[in-house]
């Protein structure tokens, strides 16, 4: 059977005091909204809507970045879940299949907990999404008859009894799509909030005739997001299961609880992540190499035996081929870093392509921006870089050519060259002490004069 994905999304999210459309915040360095597409995509849905309202340009831009085959629909008003379905039923008014609604503001629902809901669906006419809740507090209930969900009550709407129930409405719901758009249409607003409820599709799908059940998953699947400081538990959680995925994946995490990670990151076995490393989005790490400490990393692959860190910045389109070493206070940007090569101290790589074994001096900078533009310095194989050269892009040093420290290299070096640019250095005797002694006697006259 055909999916179709609906995810809602238009909700201002009052509570975030934020002029940020609230699905848009990040969790692991991605919009909450992206967490639920992803794991709604993992089912291959045949089509994808995303119901937006408040900050609809800015919505729609993010889900186009994500998927630009996703179909963003406007609901100028924001009058319930089931007004916000309701929105998609043009779009899918031929479409022949299983309809399954998400919230852009509960990221963590699990693609095999989506699953289970469709292997549900093959015995009922609609499946709903429940969780038992440690403190139920005003989720609507799921009241249940054996394995017949009865219908849900809001907590507005609950009586002391049903208020009773702990297992508690996700909000997520699978129906085919046909038979949900009738029942829709049939919602009214007779409820304490006058609000057209997505949650009435039970009671009306009861009073047809028709089987609806409710499937359990675990209630961290389930929180939403309506503050900062949900937030804030929401990229706890992120991390913790993260780190444990890759523990279990057989990396080392020294000190897991200072290691960030992003939405995804990738780490291959046998790799140590010393403690206080940041991995931004879009990084990817090989088995067996080593981070070091308080290292941040974006946007970058590092290849398998290669060493970062400690204090190392690579930065998007850093490429690190195998048993290269990045050393402290490096920041490598845009740039290709061959086999074996070494940047071990206080320097920056951008817009270049080193070459293997080449070993890059302390201090040493490519100076790749004009002001307007960006220039590519390029190095060959086997080359050395003496400590503080400054290479003014573009500019290209040739297999096993070596500079001289202190040199601005503003020439192409040719293979095997030595280059040397740098003023000769000239003594002067005894004009150091003379210097100072007018130094001295300057700022002598400056405090007298300040008092």
């Amino acid at each position: 059977m055909s999916i179709a994905l609906v995810i809602l999304a238009a909700g201002k999210g009052t509570r975030m005091n934020s002029d940020l459309p609230k699905v848009l915040h990040p969790v692991a360095n991605a919009p909450m909204l992206i967490h639920a597409l992803q794991a709604g995509q993992a089912l291959a849905p045949e089509r994808i809507l995303v119901v937006a309202g408040h900050g609809f340009d800015a919505v729609q831009a993010a889900v186009a970045a994500h998927n630009p085959d996703a179909q963003v629909v406007l609901q100028e008003e924001q009058k319930g879940t089931a007004h916000a379905v309701d929105m998609c039923r043009d779009a899918l008014a031929d479409f022949d299949g299983d309809v399954i609604v998400l919230f852009g503001d509960t990221p963590f629902v699990s693609s095999e907990t989506l699953e289970k809901m469709i292997a549900a669906k093959a015995e009922n006419a609609v499946v709903v999404l429940g969780f038992e809740a440690a403190d139920p507090g005003k989720y609507g209930r799921l009241i249940m008859q054996g394995d017949s969900l009865e219908r849900i009550v809001e907590f507005a709407d609950a009586s002391e009894a049903e208020r009773a129930v702990s297992f508690c409405n996700s909000g997520v719901m699978l129906a085919d799509g046909k038979t949900l758009f009738d029942l829709i249409a049939a919602i009214e607003t007779n409820n304490a909030q006058e609000e057209y409820y997505l949650t009435d599709v039970v009671g009306l799908a009861r009073a047809h005739g028709l089987s609806v059940t409710a499937v359990a998953c675990d209630e961290a699947e389930t929180m939403g997001i309506n503050s900062r400081a949900h937030l804030a538990q929401a990229e706890a959680i992120f991390q913790a299961r993260a780190r444990d995925t890759l523990l279990d994946l057989g990396v080392t995490l020294q000190q897991p609880e200072t290691v960030m990670l992003s939405f995804d990151t990738v780490i291959g076995r046998d790799t140590v992540i010393e403690p206080n490393v940041y991995f931004g989005p879009d990084v990817t790490v090989e088995s067996g190499t080593r981070i070091r400490a308080f290292s941040h990393l974006e946007g970058c692959h590092v290849s398998r035996g290669a060493t970062v860190g400690p204090y190392a910045r690579l930065r998007p389109g850093a490429e690190l081929a195998e048993d290269t070493h990045i050393g402290n206070f490096v920041e490598i940007k845009n740039a290709q870093i061959g086999a074996g090569t070494k940047v071990n101290h206080l320097s920056y790589i951008g817009d270049a392509t080193l070459g293997n074994g080449t070993n890059i001096g302390a201090g040493t900078i490519t100076c790749n921006y004009d002001g307007v533009m960006k220039h590519r310095t390029t190095i060959g194989n086997r080359a050395f870089i003496g400590s503080n050269t400054m290479l003014v892009a573009p500019v290209t040093v040739g297999d096993e050519a070596m500079t001289g420290s202190g040199s601005v290299i503003t020439k192409d070096v040719p293979e095997a060259a030595l280059a040397l640019a740098r003023a000769d250095q000239v003594n002067k005797p005894g004009v150091a002490r003379k210097l100072f002694d007018l130094l001295k006697k300057k700022k002598q006259k400056l405090v007298s004069e300040a008092k």
